[in-house]
């Protein structure tokens, strides 16, 4: 059996875990990210989990030595190098994370590698997931931000600049107010985040006079739970919102199977029969009986899909590196 460790890394914390070659999470553990510390900082931090984790595999007698990361921002997949992040991470853009990580753990470069954690989170849904068995699926994860991934062949397509995946960023008819387009958190106006995220939720109740008071989201969908219209017009339009953008992005790719992830999504039928209705409004004849599912793997799929990335996936990888992964070369190398 080969085994992988796999790291989530976010804005907020990281996870990593001890993966199989089966897609299972034997053991796990999550520190906070330092996101106003720099990159250096994070990777020193992500190292000693990772290296802690390993620790706990071997005391098991399980030999680990490749570690797949999704992290937040653009991934240069093919270099391991962060090429842009949002304010989320301070320092983060520019940092060499696969080879970086390597140095600190005394491993080889190639033993290291790295995607977006949206495509990670795709790509572990596709592996073991909702998305199992098939040949290729579309995830649009819809919480804090708006993102996603299109998994072809076992593979998520990072496109030609690494930002393949940035699907809150195009115009939604409903990202107005009035005639004007409503700001987004990426400089522009008028997008799909705008009005679809979960902050935009909160954003739409109070523009329509709703309770400024009100401190986030979660709170916006309690008071549509307690019969305040205001709120539950808020969440509808976002879900509708939501589901049109999915609905067009399925016209687009044709995917196999369409995947719907994030805080939203488990929020229940309020958010996701709008949802589902606006998206299947949507799509051309030929796509009217695609499924279209919920995302399985939870917290877990992150670390299930970074984990993939070493264990034998055909993503993306350095053109001079001749190195196949954990599956030919995980028993050579220890951390």
């Amino acid at each position: 059996m080969m085994y992988a460790v796999g790291v989530d890394l976010g804005g907020t914390k990281t996870a990593a875990g001890i993966v199989s070659g089966d897609g299972e999470v034997l053991f796990s553990d999550t520190i906070p990210t330092l996101n106003r510390s720099g990159g250096e900082a994070i990777l020193d931090a992500t190292a000693h989990l990772v290296a802690g984790l390993v620790r706990r595999a071997s005391d098991a007698g399980i030999t680990v030595g490749c570690v797949g990361v999704g992290s937040a921002g653009v991934i240069d997949a093919a270099r391991g190098v962060v090429v842009s992040a949002t304010d989320a991470i301070s320092g983060w853009a520019g940092t060499a994370l696969t080879a970086g990580l390597a140095a600190r753990l005394g491993l080889p470069a190639s033993s290291v590698r790295a995607v977006n954690d949206v495509h990670a989170h795709a790509l572990g849904e596709a592996w073991t997931g909702a998305a199992a068995g098939t040949a290729s699926s579309l995830l649009v994860a819809f919480g804090t931000g708006v993102g996603g991934s299109f998994v072809l062949g076992g593979a998520p397509v990072l496109g030609h600049r690494h930002a393949g995946g940035h699907v809150g960023h195009f115009a939604s008819p409903y990202a107005y107010d009035g005639g004007t387009p409503l700001p987004c958190v990426c400089g522009r106006a008028g997008h799909v985040e705008a009005i679809a995220s979960g902050p935009a939720i909160l954003e739409s109740y109070v523009r329509r006079r709703g309770q400024a008071s009100v401190p986030d989201t979660r709170a916006v969908f309690g008071l549509a739970a307690a019969g305040d219209a205001t709120a539950a017009d808020a969440i509808a339009v976002a879900a509708a919102a939501a589901g049109q953008a999915v609905g067009g992005l399925a016209n687009i790719l044709d995917p196999e199977v369409v995947l719907v992830s994030g805080g939203l999504a488990d929020a229940g039928t309020r958010w996701w029969t709008p949802m589902e209705t606006a998206l299947r409004a949507e799509l051309l004849p030929a796509l009217r009986g695609i499924p279209v599912r919920q995302a399985a793997l939870g917290n877990a799929a992150a670390m299930v899909g970074a984990a993939r990335l070493v264990l034998d996936s055909p993503v993306a990888r350095p053109a001079a590196s001749s190195a196949s992964g954990c599956g030919t070369a995980q028993t050579s190398q220890r951390i």
